[in-house]
């Protein structure tokens, strides 16, 4: 547990910058996310960058979509996408508008709220199972499409919310290739985590037709 986190919102010009230096610097922000039983308050502790129009293994790649639009929209907001027909995955829109990039939210460690999380992970071994991926996170904090293109920036009364936190020190943060993405992507080092965090998911390589943010 990280004692005393800074509690104010992130700034939009946090995310109004490259993805790749986003990326690893929400390591350790708190997440807060608003539900009708109470807050849930996750600490990052994995994320993903993805490079849009750019990044094979994005969802921008081939342009924007009905589906993708957000990701083109300002920095600062929510892209909530479904995926295998049964999971939501959450991200943090970054750099200008119209360029479309993002950073999957893979992973964290609930400290406020686990009861309200325990509820809807039933399958969980115990807390550090609970967020420990990105659908379990989504899962965990009742993220659905309803949440699409929330402001992470807004402050107290928005559903979801971006704290500054406690970012780990930079020795603490790793790199590696992203989870089941597969290409000319699939080496690129844009996972981060906090090092020997025990909420960090496991990696794995490509699995075929997956594609994420």
């Amino acid at each position: 547990m990280i004692e005393s986190p800074d509690r104010t919102p992130l700034p939009r010009d946090f995310f109004d910058r490259p993805v790749l230096e986003v990326a690893p610097e929400l390591l350790g922000r708190i997440l807060i996310r608003l539900t009708a039983d109470g807050p849930i308050e996750l600490r990052l502790t994995e994320v993903e960058a993805y490079a849009g129009e750019v990044d094979p293994g994005s969802h921008a790649y081939r342009g924007r979509t009905a589906r993708n639009a957000v990701m083109f929209g300002p920095p600062g907001h929510a892209y909530v996408y479904f995926t295998y027909g049964m999971w939501h995955c959450l991200n943090a829109v970054c750099g200008p508008e119209g360029r479309a990039s993002g950073v999957l939210l893979r992973a964290g460690e609930i400290q406020v709220g686990a009861e309200l999380a325990r509820k809807r992970r039933i399958s969980a071994r115990n807390d550090r199972e609970l967020a420990k991926g990105p659908a379990r996170l989504a899962t965990a904090l009742a993220v659905g499409r309803d949440l699409n293109g929330t402001d992470l920036c807004n402050g107290p009364d928005s559903p979801l919310t971006l704290l500054h936190g406690s970012p780990p020190d930079p020795d603490q943060v790793r790199s590696g290739p992203r989870t089941g993405v597969g290409g000319d992507g699939a080496q690129h080092p844009w996972r981060f985590w906090i090092a020997d965090d025990p909420t960090v998911s496991p990696y794995r390589a490509h699995l075929p037709r997956r594609r994420s943010t």
